[in-house]
């Protein structure tokens, strides 16, 4: 560190200028002196002369050993103290005109802090000259975020690392510092994230002073700004290899398609060389769709309403059973589907939803009157068939479920709701519920207009989640994955899918509070990349922006056609150094656990030590372990390129080689003597009516309401 950034550290023993108003004890306990609780060191204060200093928390000074979160609520306190926003924002002001500037040199890429409208630098020194004590130092090039960094240097400087860490951004106590100022509401995150990096620092600090070295960091992707893509680890190289495919293969797949008018509808899983390949074929042949499952149906009947004669599924197989199903309810018959496998294409979640305990569950649902079975669309069409003939049922995607959930309570008095077979969205949603329930009235209704904390409490004990499913993909980020992102990324943009353990998810919703995190479906996670990346690039300043891969690996190729599509869009501009990482936080645990029965809210989830399943190996030698693998599905990388080409080559099949590849179409009855295709697509059309109203149909809710006869005129 050179002598100007040194000067920003002074030594352990040193006086600084001056930190916070000293402080006092009353009967009510330590109270502000005079009125204001911070004046931060600086080398120059014009007038009025600043506040007597507090002494620093390695000083022998009672008030100087006030914790730092008290530190903090007091500062809180001041803000919340000031009549309007106006008066709060013109404290912040103040305080950013007191803080020292970072020397040239600080004011680096490797110092900025993620997240932040405006540039923020931070820069953290710990060690034994400190006495093991952080020192910290701020800077911004918005005077408001420089209010926010200086309340934070001026609290937590000089404090053990132990406290920094103690300190809980989402304490309500320092709401008014945290978010609110309405004037300065865009850079409201800047507190947040900022304290954010500052115990990052602190974990860092901790592990040096005990002799830790930090990890391996997690395998990761840089795309640059020119679009070429850097991999870092030996898993990032095998995801980069097919990112720019032969040009031969791409024109003879094109070439193919075109002559015998054949559709791809592929799920974002998919092998990176096949979602390679068919990125690039997309620009040359428009029928190629890469989508979650519910668009990949949507996007067939689109392909055959063009002139397709041929829909190939690269997917599992219900994937395919619901293109064939939808399109068969479109009328178009004659169109073909083809799967990519002779030997069936599982699902560990869909097989969940099949078993003889999900159906024990659907018929402790058909005796608690009345109720609403939400199934996760990710299940066979037989399966949505079968439970709507047992519970009255409305199937809903990882992005609708919750206003599915939410609405149907506010439409249907007294309702239950029996959610499966996902149960660690299950269990999420839950969480998120119960978070809801202490929400103030107006947050509540900016999520469901109909629902106040009242309701929210009331439908608690009403929602249930069938406990023995999960995906064997999204089983993987469990603890030793939080862990290290806590440690090595707690301070990048965070993603999630519902799918994902309890501790993932929570630790996504803490990022989602200060808009660094999402939490949603495959849709949900690449949009929340473009926004930032769009958000970046208008302002047009040299960034880095870190996110964290929440769910399969197999989402990178669209994240990087989508990153160097948008590279392109702004091509034009001035170009400053704008850089997007996607980081893989893969485990090396290759056990999943897996449980059985159901849950409602307010029990506790039971794990089932004995029943143990190992996770099947994924394919092209990627292993399970620290390194990668286990954020990759098995049964997603049965479909290989091979596949398609020896199916689209084989079309028209006139000889009927290719019968064992064709999608089931389901001719036979359920138990009730109906068609099951006819039945099981019900619940997805009721799901279709609910995205456009916002309402569910008038038909199930007599199904709920009446019993499952038919809806009165």
């Amino acid at each position: 560190m050179d002598t100007a950034a040194a000067s920003l550290f002074p030594p352990a023993a040193a006086k600084p200028r001056g930190v916070l108003s000293p402080l006092h004890v009353s009967r009510s306990g330590l109270v502000p002196r005079q009125r204001s609780l911070l004046a931060v060191r600086c080398a120059h204060f014009s007038a009025p002369p600043p506040p007597p200093p507090l002494p620093r928390a390695d000083s022998d000074d009672a008030a100087a050993k006030a914790h730092p979160r008290l530190r903090l609520r007091l500062l809180a306190e001041e803000f919340r103290a000031l009549p309007s926003d106006a008066d709060r924002a013109r404290r912040l002001l103040s305080l950013a005109a007191a803080l020292p500037r970072l020397p040239e040199p600080d004011r680096a890429q490797g110092n900025r802090v993620m997240g932040c409208v405006a540039r923020v630098w931070l820069v953290a020194r710990c060690n034994a000259a400190t006495g093991w004590r952080m020192r910290f130092a701020a800077d911004s090039d918005s005077d408001l975020s420089r209010g926010y960094c200086a309340c934070l240097v001026a609290a937590l400087d000089g404090a053990k690392p132990e406290d920094v860490l103690a300190v809980d951004p989402a304490d309500p106590d320092l709401a008014p510092l945290g978010a609110g100022i309405t004037a300065a509401r865009s850079r409201a995150s800047t507190w947040h994230n900022v304290l954010v990096g500052m115990q990052k620092r602190a974990r860092t600090a901790i592990a040096a002073r005990e002799g830790r070295h930090p990890g391996k960091p997690f395998p990761s992707l840089v795309i640059a700004r020119d679009g070429a893509v850097r991999a870092q680890g030996s898993y990032a190289e095998a995801q980069a290899m097919f990112l720019s495919p032969d040009e031969s293969k791409i024109s003879g797949l094109v070439n193919t398609l075109k002559e015998k008018k054949i559709g791809v509808v592929a799920h974002f899983y998919m092998d990176p060389e096949v979602q390679g390949i068919l990125t690039a074929a997309k620009k040359q042949w428009p029928h190629i769709q890469i989508s979650d499952s519910l668009i990949m149906a949507d996007s067939a009947v689109k392909m055959a309403e063009a002139g397709c004669d041929y829909i190939t599924v690269l997917g599992v197989d219900f994937m395919s059973e619901n293109v064939r199903s939808i399109l068969d309810q479109e009328g178009f018959n004659k169109v073909v589907v083809y799967r990519m496998s002779s030997e069936p294409i599982g699902c560990s979640l869909a097989d969940a939803a099949s078993s003889c305990e999900y159906t024990h569950f659907l018929r402790e649902a058909s005796r608690c009157y009345p109720s609403l079975h939400v199934i996760y669309i990710n299940t066979s069409l037989e399966t949505k068939a079968h439970a709507h003939e047992l519970v009255p049922t409305i199937t809903c995607t990882s992005s609708n479920v919750v206003p599915t959930i939410l609405q149907a309570f506010a439409q249907i008095p007294d309702l239950n709701v029996w959610y499966g077979p996902d149960s660690y969205m299950g269990a999420n949603i839950a969480d998120l519920f119960q978070r809801m329930a202490t929400m103030a009235d107006e947050e509540i209704a900016k999520i469901h207009p109909d629902h106040n904390r009242k309701s929210i409490s009331s439908l608690l004990p009403r929602l249930h989640y069938y406990q023995g499913g999960n995906c064997m993909v999204h089983d993987m980020f469990g603890h030793e994955v939080v862990g290290k992102i806590k440690e090595q990324y707690c301070d990048a943009f965070l993603t999630a899918h519902f799918e994902v353990p309890g501790e993932m998810f929570s630790l996504a919703m803490e990022a989602k509070r200060r808009a660094m995190g999402v939490v949603g479906s495959t849709q949900n996670i690449l949009d929340f990349i473009k926004d930032h990346l769009m958000r970046a690039l208008d302002r047009n300043v040299d960034d880095h922006l870190q996110f964290v891969l929440g769910t399969e690996s197999g989402m990178i190729t669209s994240i990087v056609a989508a990153v160097q599509e948008l590279f392109d869009l702004y091509s034009s501009q001035e170009r400053a150094n704008i850089e997007v990482e996607i980081v893989f936080p893969v485990s090396s645990d290759a056990i999943s656990k897996t449980s059985n029965g159901s849950h409602h809210v307010g029990s506790s989830m039971a794990t089932n030590l004995d029943n143990l399943t190992i996770v099947p190996g994924v394919s092209s030698g990627e292993g399970c372990s620290i390194h990668g693998g286990c954020a990759s599905c098995p049964y997603m990388k049965m479909n290989t390129l091979g596949s398609l080409l020896k199916i689209c080559h084989q079309l028209p099949d006139k000889n009927n080689k290719l019968s064992v590849y064709q999608a089931n179409r389901f001719n036979f009855k359920t138990p009730l003597g109906k068609s099951v295709a006819e039945v099981g697509c019900e619940p997805i059309l009721h799901m279709r009516h609910f995205q456009e109203t916002k309402r569910l149909p008038h038909k199930l809710v007599h199904q709920v309401v009446h019993g499952s006869g038919d809806e009165p005129l």
